[in-house]
């Protein structure tokens, strides 16, 4: 399924999107220092081992863009105008190497644009889940979006 446009929309719809993705060491190394983020958990592997955690824990902003980019295709593809922001993101639990992410979507809010008649807002609740389905990291993500008129 491709994005939707606004109108095509309803409170409650809900997606579970069908790609998954296994995080690897390298996309948590190459993601940390193009960010530039010095966090001995994401890059230390003695340190992470002495940590509570005794591992290397995935980079939560790569997590938080994980869980949007899983989810585009199926909400916003081609019918963007404009992500308008994000709130109350928040990560439930850590991510580790070799952990499988899925999405799930559902729509909290529809919103008609008063200054664009063209176009509305859709806030969308995300949840990224492990394999032992396990909420990782969630948000809701305002998008304004074309209507197919």
């Amino acid at each position: 399924m491709a994005g939707r446009f606004f109108d095509q929309w309803q409170v409650g719809d809900r997606i579970e999107h069908d790609i998954r993705r296994t995080v690897t060491e390298t996309d948590n190394l190459l993601f940390t220092v193009m960010t530039h983020n010095s966090q001995p958990l994401h890059l230390d592997a003695e340190a992470a081992k002495a940590s509570e955690f005794g591992q290397i824990l995935v980079n939560g902003t790569f997590t938080f863009a994980l869980m949007i980019g899983l989810s585009v295709t199926d909400t916003t593809l081609g019918t963007l105008v404009a992500n308008l922001g994000y709130d109350k993101l928040v990560h439930p639990r850590p991510v580790a190497i070799g952990d499988t992410m899925r999405a799930v979507t559902q729509v909290a809010e529809l919103k008609a644009s008063k200054s664009r008649p063209h176009a509305g807002i859709v806030t969308f609740s995300h949840e990224l889940l492990n394999q032992r389905d396990e909420v990782v990291c969630q948000c809701l993500r305002m998008a304004l979006l074309k209507t197919s008129a």
